[in-house]
């Protein structure tokens, strides 16, 4: 067992694109056990963002870049011109960003195919160019930090790609334990990341396969790592970092049933309505439900009786309990 094993984890809320918004942010967060936040990635491509879309994917950045509960998130960018990268990190610093991500690890298609993402885990020196072009040019007191995959078709390079990363003085490095082309599929490879904790002089943060305290512990004596960044698991069960931080400290457990995470639904639902139109207030608690299937049995009795409402007041009558009368139509 290693020497990390029985510390106190460090919990970090994954950037996952397109469900781990503000909204989602904020909820997660208030029941306590993480460290921070990384927000979906921001595109990076031709030219310097303005302030506005710095603020849509980072609200936060209006209440001094926290959650309403008090934990930082750190502003994700994507792309692959290192000046730019640099400049619109700059100017992320310079609004409040409490700390910037850049992401090498995204999986997806449409963002590798325009050189994006885990796509430059093939060209480990244009990942170098960028995180030092970035680490020049924001503050030194704002970390810096990178999110990798362990390579692109194979884990060939991964030697590589931690030789560059190793020469930028960056906060730290999130490493997801697989590659592009194994994407989610089981297993996560968490042995390996016990040489990036060897190359690297920057902490390593875990990722991957990491759905229960049991997950944690256990690739924790595994990876060496001390660190974990937490995706699907933390949307299937909600109170995953405060149980894992009760486990670590040998403290019972939240209490966060099915009730707690009922209530939690109606809640996301009434944020969303103040956040967003009402046309797009409702796919995101019923793409939660998805997840939440996953851990509760309640959650896919509900979906199955809201997954065709689109009426908001409709969708708020059932997660309270009450049986959703849909028109014939």
């Amino acid at each position: 067992m290693t020497d990390n094993a029985h510390l106190q984890p460090r919990l970090i809320l994954a950037p996952m694109e397109g469900v781990v918004d503000a909204v989602m942010r904020d909820q997660l967060t208030r029941i306590g056990g993480y460290e921070r936040c990384v927000t979906e990635f921001v595109r990076v491509s031709q030219t310097l963002l303005p302030k506005r879309v710095f603020i849509r994917y980072s609200p936060e950045l209006q209440s001094g870049g926290h959650t309403p509960s008090g934990v930082p998130v750190f502003l994700q960018l994507l792309g692959s011109d290192p000046e730019l990268m640099a400049a619109n990190a700059q100017r992320a610093a310079r609004l409040g960003a409490p700390g910037i991500d850049l992401n090498f690890g995204c999986p997806a298609k449409t963002v590798n195919r325009s050189r994006g993402g885990a796509a430059l885990l093939r060209a480990p020196q244009l990942i170098r160019s960028i995180c030092a072009r970035v680490r020049e040019q924001v503050p030194s007191e704002v970390p810096v930090t990178a999110k990798i995959r362990l390579g692109y078709d194979s884990d060939e390079r991964f030697d590589e790609i931690l030789e560059a990363l190793a020469v930028v003085p960056l906060t730290e490095v999130t490493i997801h334990a697989r590659t592009r082309k194994q994407g989610y599929r089981p297993p996560a490879h968490w042995h390996l990341l016990q040489k990036a904790r060897q190359r690297l002089s920057c902490p390593v943060i875990a990722n991957g396969e990491l759905w229960t305290p049991a997950d944690i512990a256990r690739c924790a004596e595994v990876s060496g790592c001390n660190a974990f960044m937490l995706g699907r698991g933390a949307l299937c069960r909600p109170d995953l970092g405060a149980a894992t931080q009760a486990l670590y400290a040998g403290s019972p457990a939240p209490d966060f049933g099915w009730e707690q995470a009922r209530a939690m639904l109606i809640d996301f639902l009434g944020t969303n309505l103040r956040y967003y139109d009402t046309r797009y207030a409702i796919n995101p608690v019923k793409q939660w439900l998805v997840y939440l299937k996953v851990y509760y049995p309640q959650a896919a009795a509900l979906f199955a009786k809201v997954k065709r409402i689109t009426d908001p007041d409709m969708m708020a009558s059932a997660l309270a309990g009450h049986e959703p009368v849909l028109s014939a139509a």
